[in-house]
């Protein structure tokens, strides 16, 4: 992969970095948080007990607050930036229109995304779909960290199917803004984006009182139209939004080992005239055109967890939670075409997904000797309802029905001499999906079945700096509703639908060492190939007429690799991403289609950040830049005479600058400033996985003001 393209602006952009260095602030005295930039080193507590990201055997990424703050990130794109092998699928810029796409699984059409990749909010699985709107809702603003979970060994803990992986989200805590002694805290916070002119003001109070803490924040924004690096108006793209969060944690028994914690959230957002196809296109909004677009989304979570401080065999946590997220659509322009059918699409409507989920998981230390032993086992029980209505009635592509499911899962670590660690898993979820009266008429039925998803895992540490790793894994997704009830076209329910499945393997190989080139520095480096066989694959059915509205294809494959890289001293930091997924279509009724790249594959990307700290003044000087190749993906329809449509996207790069500025003494302690400069350059261009041309330049600037007592 050609890289030519970062070498000439890097030096531009790195003599104005230490520009901006050279007239900061006076010198303040600052302590330099200096694991920031190792992303590697952080602790990963997504795939059981806590481990350290390079000792976990699998593909993992975790965003700390510090990584947040400096993205200053309006949607999911802008928050995956720079993730090997992750990224958003659908709009470039709308509130609402994007959807998760991880090693080339998931995009805007969320039929199956909703299990092939698990999205979960404090522990509480979330899941919309609708009509090009996209599949996350909440504020960015209210979450401290986001675990990315790469591959099909997340299935375990989070349910069987998910070949692609889950994005865990953690909302913010009342420890996070008290120190010790500290009984109170107040944070304000005013942000500013100058493509679409968007002013983001957020207050945060935190208060402990004896073994109990509790955390209030609230959250604004309003932005207007954004614009391409061509500076043409991206339609669609103003909003209106606020969001809440409270959460307290009682803290009580022996020695403190048993915790209580309620988390309410809630995310509301108004956009007026907005795209009707969220995702985008240019060809979708003109026919589609717009409408007044109202959505909650709604998280609510409690926890008890037991430590059980006198017995090793229990750690016993037990979690209730329900998530809502509801759209309603008014005001259509094109409201006139609303009529039965396909432009059903454009009636007055709502559309929810109410999800309620009991969750009870133990995990037992066994350790003996050498021998680190844990045996976690888990039950868990969900619910989920999903509802649609317009003002014609029943929606023949939003068939409504209630999903529940039955999930039971053990899984064991075994950690030898802090050397060899071994990872087998096992989850059976059984399935149950009713549709609704109107769905029934429509031709829907009952449906029973049950996925089961196998894994081990392993990694081998060779000597101090090296270590292998790798993953086998099988995993099986049930038919959604979506996929089993739809009847849009004149076509029919698809009842007969097989269960979709993976046969997955990764390997990779990890280096650190330390005192590479001075006496406290790092080097982290994991590398990992992977390789899926994908059988039973549901698709639409470009058949018209009676027939089912899914069915099962034969195969596709889909193989690759990923590198994160990170190196940091005191000074100097730098940090590089990449990530190549290949795919292809297997054994087609078109047989034209076979070894032909799938369309949800993204583009062979790289992201390289280099940087510079100055600890006595509190301040941090960084530039990133990301090269996408060139790629051609081809969507295939399901018949041997079907048509077989290429789309091929330019290669581009884009650069970004950010500065930190943190004094802790002085004048102006828990004061924090952020300037964040996304596509410096104001290259105009379109990611393969996106309808829309990317936003052009834009400036972020946050400053933030912590009082304590």
């Amino acid at each position: 992969m050609s890289i030519r393209c970062l070498l000439g602006p890097r030096a531009c952009l790195l003599t104005t970095a230490t520009a901006l260095a050279l007239c900061a602030a006076p010198a303040v005295a600052q302590e330099a948080d200096e694991t920031v930039f190792q992303m590697l080193g952080r602790i990963i507590f997504g795939t059981g007990t806590a481990k350290v990201a390079i000792d976990t055997p699998q593909a993992v990424t975790a965003l700390e607050q510090e990584d947040l703050d400096r993205k200053q990130a309006g949607n999911i794109g802008e928050m995956l930036k720079g993730v090997p092998g992750v990224q958003a699928a659908g709009a470039s810029a709308r509130p609402m229109g994007m959807a998760f796409n991880i090693r080339g699984i998931g995009n805007s059409e969320q039929t199956a995304s909703e299990e092939r990749i698990k999205v979960v909010v404090d522990g509480a699985p979330k899941f919309f779909e609708q009509y090009r709107m996209g599949s996350f809702f909440g504020d960015l603003e209210l979450f401290k960290r986001v675990e990315i979970l790469r591959g099909p060994a997340s299935s375990t803990l989070y349910g069987s199917g998910t070949i692609g992986g889950a994005v865990v989200f953690t909302t913010k805590d009342a420890a996070d803004y008290l120190g010790e002694g500290e009984t109170s805290a107040l944070r304000f916070k005013l942000g500013y984006e100058s493509n679409g002119d968007v002013v983001k003001p957020g207050v945060i109070y935190a208060h402990r009182a004896g073994n109990a803490d509790f955390l209030l924040a609230l959250n604004s924004s309003h932005g207007g139209e954004k614009k391409d690096g061509a500076g043409d108006v991206l339609a669609g793209t103003e909003h209106d939004s606020i969001s809440g969060l409270a959460k307290g944690t009682l803290t009580f028994g022996n020695d403190g080992d048993q915790s209580l914690t309620l988390a309410i959230s809630r995310t509301d957002t108004d956009l007026d005239q907005a795209a009707v196809a969220q995702s985008g296109g240019a060809t979708n909004i003109p026919v589609f055109g717009f409408a007044d677009i109202h959505a909650v989304d709604d998280t609510a979570t409690l926890t008890w967890r037991n430590r059980f401080s006198a017995n090793d065999l229990l750690d016993l946590t037990v979690q209730l939670s329900y998530t809502d997220t509801n759209v309603e659509k008014s005001n259509f322009s094109n409201g006139a075409f609303c009529s039965p059918g396909t432009f059903q699409v454009l009636c007055e409507g709502e559309f929810g997904y109410a999800t309620t989920t009991l969750k009870v998981e133990n995990t037992a230390d066994l350790s003996s000797g050498d021998w680190d032993n844990f045996l976690t086992f888990g039950v868990q029980l969900s619910e989920q309802k999903r509802s649609a209505t317009s003002s014609l009635g029943a929606l023949a592509f939003h068939p409504e029905g209630t999903d529940r499911k039955l999930g039971v899962y053990a899984q064991g670590e075994f950690v030898w001499n802090d050397r060899l660690t071994l990872i087998p898993g096992l989850r059976v979820d059984f399935g149950d999906r009713t549709p609704s009266t109107a769905t029934i008429a429509a031709g829907g039925a009952a449906a029973s079945d049950e996925a089961i998803s196998p894994k081990l895992s392993a990694l081998y540490k060779l000597n101090d700096n090296w270590g292998v790793f790798g993953t086998i894994a099988r995993t099986e997704r049930m038919p959604t509703l979506d996929e089993l009830y739809s009847t849009d076209g004149g076509r029919l329910p698809s009842l007969n639908l097989e269960k979709e499945s993976a046969d997955s393997f990764e390997l990779g190989v990890t280096y650190q060492r330390e005192g590479l080139f001075a006496e406290d520095d790092t080097l982290q480096l994991k590398a990992t190939a992977f390789h899926s066989d994908l059988s039973n694959l549901i698709v639409t059915n470009s058949a018209t007429g009676a027939v089912p509205r899914y069915l099962n294809v034969r195969s596709a494959e889909i193989w690759g690799g990923e590198l994160e890289a990170s190196y940091d001293a005191e000074r100097w930091f730098a940090s590089l991403g990449y990530s190549n997924v290949k795919s292809a279509y297997r054994d087609m009724p078109n047989p034209a289609a076979n070894g032909l790249t799938v369309a949800d594959t993204p583009a062979e990307n790289v992201s390289l950040t280099v940087g510079t700290k100055f600890p006595d003044r509190g301040l941090i000087v960084g530039w990133t830049a990301y090269y996408y190749d060139a790629i051609t993906t081809n969507s295939v329809a399901t018949t041997a005479a079907g048509t077989i449509t290429a789309t091929h996207t330019p290669h581009y790069d884009t650069h970004d600058l950010f500065v930190t500025w943190k004094p802790e003494t002085g004048a102006l302690p828990g004061m924090d400033v952020t300037l964040t400069v996304e596509n410096a350059f104001d290259a105009d261009y379109k990611n393969n996985l996106s309808l829309d041309r990317a936003q052009g330049m834009n400036a972020k600037l946050t400053i933030g003001k912590n009082f304590t007592w």
